[in-house]
């Protein structure tokens, strides 16, 4: 038999646990799980024709204005917004802005 708890229910509890800086129970056992990162420089839509037509040399024009801040991911759920940088000749985000612990638990949902 499957047991779940309602969403509002695990939604109060983990409030609850982060109002009061409670950890919630077993998890140490999740920390090291490894997660998908993902920074998205922008997106933009193409036909079937288009993407045909790509050729070494083509540029594909993306959504995201130059300077605007770029949408971090983890496990394709938005986490944070950052900018690129150079970290020894390779590239980085820095974190500009972070959504709250409560947000991201409930991503991982």
């Amino acid at each position: 038999m499957k047991q779940t708890i309602p969403k509002d229910k695990v939604k109060e509890i983990l409030k609850e646990a982060a109002d009061q800086h409670i950890a919630a129970p077993n998890l140490e056992l999740i920390l090291d799980v490894p997660l998908q990162v993902t920074v998205e420089l922008g997106r933009t839509k193409m036909t079937i024709r288009d993407l045909l037509r790509l050729r070494e040399g083509s540029v594909i024009e993306l959504s995201t204005p130059v300077g605007e801040p770029l949408d971090i991911l983890v496990n394709q759920k938005p986490v944070a917004k950052g900018e690129v940088v150079v970290v020894n000749e390779k590239y980085g985000v820095r974190i500009l802005s972070v959504i709250s612990q409560m947000e991201r638990l409930e991503q991982l949902k």
